[in-house]
């Protein structure tokens, strides 16, 4: 009852919720050039004026991580843009992933910066 309460109050104030996108929702591990080397691309565009940076992270379905290699695991992406980065992960731990995840990173000294962070993750089609 009380999420309806809450809901009710953001639609009637006309809030909106700013965070990043994340895409492809379900992105496909193909092999690479190098042998026993998955891939994938992704895109991250950032909707949040607060944050420039995102960390990326590999988990499998008990959220735990999984090691996997980008050219940066930290991204800078500034606002309202979309930045694409490659993953590249082991062949035998690409079985057993199952979530590329996003996670928002504030600047310590930043004071535009809020407590809040966003999660957005993509669901691996295995």
């Amino acid at each position: 009852m009380i999420r309806l309460i809450y809901a009710a109050a953001f639609i009637s104030l006309g809030l909106s919720a700013a965070a990043h996108e994340m895409s492809p929702t379900y992105p496909v591990l193909r092999g690479s050039h190098v042998s026993n080397i998955m891939t994938t691309t992704m895109t991250l565009f950032n909707k949040r004026q607060d944050i420039d940076f995102y960390e990326i992270g590999v988990f499998d379905e008990e959220w735990n991580s999984i090691d996997f290699a980008s050219l940066y695991k930290i991204i800078n992406v500034p606002y309202m843009t979309e930045v694409k980065f490659d993953i590249y992960i082991k062949s035998g731990d690409a079985k057993r992933a199952e979530y590329i995840c996003s996670v928002s990173k504030a600047l310590k000294n930043d004071p535009r910066a809020t407590s809040v962070k966003s999660r957005i993750c993509s669901r691996v089609s295995n």
